[in-house]
């Protein structure tokens, strides 16, 4: 049951535990009656407020791209040109961390979304891309990149591999023996990063200039 201190409706309530539950299973492994006894709530008060499971799924997808709208806003607002600065050790998916509280769901939820094919996971990268976008616009002008042969495929590319620590953190972890979301694994993954984006990775040919 709820905590007399929790001050979120029971709506707000279900569709967290939700999420939690969406982001540790997937929705299609959990039930109505699951998420009812994780809220504290009888199945019949959960069919109230959102119809079906579908209709919570969907509340659910709204909820976390509100959650984006609102870090985007953010990040554009002032932070967004540190992500892909050389001089800087951030990231997109350090800065989704940091936005969001310790131990959330929507970092697992994020991945589910993003690889399920639906209409929310390509509307979210739709959002996340022009994020990419804009911020390489911006490296551009005040001469800290170039953009490129193609800069839609440039930002897509920076996206992408900003994504991947959070698409492959379990896989990324147990190869390298650091979560690359720790504080520890952030530092290590951005400080190779940086070199890369710095310097680039293919070594010059055998006599070419350095």
């Amino acid at each position: 049951m709820r905590s007399a201190a929790d001050d979120r409706t029971a709506r707000a309530v279900i569709r967290d535990e939700a999420l939690r539950l969406f982001a540790e299973r997937g929705p299609d492994a959990v039930t109505v009656r699951q998420i009812a006894a994780a809220a504290g709530v009888s199945p019949a008060l959960v069919v109230h407020h959102f119809g079906s499971k579908e209709g919570l799924r969907q509340a659910v997808d709204q909820h976390v791209l509100a959650l984006f709208d609102a870090m985007l806003g953010e990040l554009t607002g002032g932070r967004a040109r540190d992500l892909y600065d050389p001089a800087a050790s951030g990231s997109l998916a350090e800065a989704i961390l940091t936005y969001l509280p310790p131990g959330s769901p929507v970092p697992a939820y994020l991945r589910r979304m993003l690889l399920a094919g639906g209409g929310a996971g390509r509307e979210l990268f739709g959002r996340l891309f022009r994020l990419s976008s804009g911020m390489l616009t911006g490296l551009v002008a005040a001469g800290l990149a170039v953009p490129g042969q193609d800069p839609a495929v440039r930002a897509a590319f920076l996206l992408c591999n900003d994504l991947a620590v959070l698409l492959l953190r379990e896989h990324i972890g147990a190869a390298l023996g650091t979560d690359p979301l720790s504080g520890e694994g952030i530092a290590r993954w951005a400080r190779e990063m940086l070199v890369i984006y710095g310097s680039g990775l293919l070594a010059s040919p055998p006599g070419d200039p350095p």
